[in-house]
């Protein structure tokens, strides 16, 4: 059996684990910080209705209900359906000194997941990739081509995600972490959009729709999709909803 301490899985947590003598000691690389937010001057950009009245639903019930469904109607959503969606993920809820605090936690309030949406069948909004500018509650037009298709074939060709009327893309602006937790952030990245899907997830079974989280994809194809790097920002992690 090989032997579990020498996969790479292992030595990141082993060398990232905290002792009361090496938080301490522990030298944490230089790594200069990004901007706390990331928005497209250029791009068209989509105002996103604040919800006057929000779906009530019992939370005991949501979490009994809760599973990752992989069947979808085609029903389309409205766009301000999909603004609760969002909010869910990431909307502002609060200020705190320079710091725009949210309904998902995030390790020293730094927030490096960034979220995009492929939207196939939002009501008034034509179908394409979107930025979600949090600032602004917003969305930032990037692309005027459906998506949901080519999101499928980047997440090892899983043709349910191509039904979804909404795929959410979860990126990670690792700088803006790393550069206070260092080589550890990682480990609160990852924290970090698990908290951001799970609300997700919650919202949409309050608006009586299903979503499933996916992890499994080509990360370059994705990330080139997007238009992201891959070294300074790179998807990991999505879940179509519908």
């Amino acid at each position: 059996m090989p032997d579990l301490r020498k996969t790479l899985g292992y030595l990141y947590l082993h060398d990232t684990k905290f002792t009361r003598k090496n938080i301490r000691e522990r030298e944490r690389p230089a790594i200069a910080p990004a901007p706390a937010f990331k928005e497209y001057p250029a791009a068209a950009k989509i105002e996103l209705p604040l919800a006057q009245a929000r779906p009530t639903a019992d939370l005991w019930q949501l979490l009994q209900q809760r599973r990752s469904r992989r069947s979808f109607s085609g029903s389309p959503m409205s766009l301000e359906d999909l603004a609760l969606l969002l909010w869910a993920c990431q909307g502002v809820t609060a200020q705190a000194g320079p710091f725009l605090l949210r309904t998902a936690p995030s390790a020293g309030a730094l927030y490096p997941i960034e979220t995009y949406v492929a939207a196939e069948r939002i009501q008034g909004l034509a179908p394409g990739l979107f930025h979600f500018n949090v600032r602004n509650f917003q969305l930032e037009r990037l692309t005027d081509q459906a998506a949901g298709p080519l999101v499928a074939r980047a997440a090892l060709d899983q043709s349910f995600i191509g039904q979804a009327t909404a795929v959410f893309i979860w990126s990670a602006m690792l700088r803006r972490n790393m550069a206070k937790y260092g080589q550890r952030g990682l480990r609160y990245i990852c924290m970090d959009a698990g908290h951001i899907c799970q609300n997700l997830l919650l919202a949409a079974g309050a608006l009586g729709r299903q979503g499933c989280p996916v992890a499994a994809l080509y990360d370059d194809e994705l990330s080139e999709l997007l238009g992201l790097d891959g070294v300074e920002e790179s998807v990991l992690y999505l879940a179509p909803v519908g």
